[in-house]
């Protein structure tokens, strides 16, 4: 009785076993979508040039102002 019950669960272990490597090996196929990068132009940043050529403007003109009245001729001016 053991023996017969063994058998037909070998039998039943077989049967799945086999059905489970019919067709051999198949590779998996992997799709990959392509990837896409939104990329923006380079462009340099002309609301920030402009003022600071301006500041740049202001800045020479204040420090080669000579309003001094001071005469460097040499003389004491007594």
């Amino acid at each position: 009785m053991i023996m017969t019950k063994f058998a037909t669960f070998a039998l039943a272990l077989g049967m799945t076993a086999s059905s489970a490597l019919a067709g051999g090996y198949v590779a998996p196929v992997v799709e990959v979508e392509p990837v896409v990068v939104d990329e923006q132009p380079a462009s340099s940043n002309a609301g920030l040039v402009v003022p600071a050529l301006l500041l740049l403007g202001v800045i020479a003109a204040v420090a080669s102002d000579d309003d001094d009245d001071d005469d460097d001729d040499g003389t004491d001016g007594t």
